[in-house]
């Protein structure tokens, strides 16, 4: 069976996570309103509702397959990201998915997208570079700022 993540039924998702469950009996697979893996509980979840279900699954696994736990710096998550989408890529053929390459780069560009606004110096505009795990310096006037994690929120940054 070929699954298109252009095309879906909550069915194809359904399926397909019994048939990785199967696959991966080292990690649970529990329906949910996010796509996300968790290391420390071993789960991959998702939403057997969202049009591109399939191929979200795959790269939650791909993080999964992969080790993915932890990350020091923001650059470090773009390459997790990489690396799980190219991972979600071999398992579509194993599985028969068929993956979309600009929904790919659409999801990779959201994360490139949060990286810029981080690294944004909120003193001149200028381009900065992580100091530490959540603080950045200027490369233009020297300012230093933190931000929140801001993964799944608004991005925050607070002057030093």
């Amino acid at each position: 069976m070929r699954w298109r993540t252009d095309v879906f039924t909550m069915d194809a998702i359904s399926d397909l996570s019994k048939q990785l469950a199967a696959a991966y009996s080292d990690i649970t697979f529990i329906e949910g309103d996010e796509f996300m893996w968790s290391p420390t509980k071993r789960t991959v979840t998702f939403n057997s509702s969202e049009p591109s279900g399939s191929a979200l699954l795959l790269h939650e696994l791909g993080h999964a397959v992969l080790g993915h736990a932890n990350y020091s710096r923001d650059v470090e998550l773009i390459a997790m990201e990489v690396d799980a989408w190219q991972q979600a890529r071999t398992l579509a053929s194993t599985y028969g998915v068929t993956l979309n390459e600009d929904h790919i780069e659409d999801h990779l560009d959201t994360y490139r997208e949060w990286l810029h606004a981080r690294s944004l110096c909120p003193q001149c505009n200028a381009t900065g570079l992580q100091s530490n795990t959540r603080q950045y310096r200027c490369l233009a006037c020297t300012h230093e700022w933190r931000v929140n994690e801001a993964r799944i929120c608004a991005l925050r940054r607070y002057n030093v």
